[in-house]
């Protein structure tokens, strides 16, 4: 147990809300698309391409902030405009002693 007050350990991760904003318009994107299928009920051509567009963007959107929260989350912690991003550790340990 952590002896320490609550306040104390530090923020929280800050991905953590835009992975799950991302997720839950995955799950609503795809429940849309599959809500709004031609083959199972008959519609108007303009309510399904609507439908279609609708549920569209939010997978696309949905995907890019779960990428992007990967991305903060597996990326390069060390890369800068002075460092080389193909170097190996040892290189770097070497060139700056």
């Amino acid at each position: 147990m952590n002896p320490k007050p609550y306040e104390s350990h530090g923020a929280g991760d800050p991905t953590a809300v835009p992975a799950a904003l991302g997720l839950g318009l995955l799950a609503v994107g795809g429940w849309l698309l599959t809500t709004a299928r031609p083959w199972q009920k008959p519609g108007h051509p303009l309510t399904l391409g609507l439908g279609w567009i609708a549920s569209g963007v939010l997978l696309l959107c949905g995907l890019v902030l779960l990428a992007r929260c990967v991305r903060t989350v597996h990326g390069r912690p060390d890369t800068g405009p002075d460092r080389d991003p193909y170097a190996s550790a040892a290189e770097a340990t070497t060139a700056e002693d």
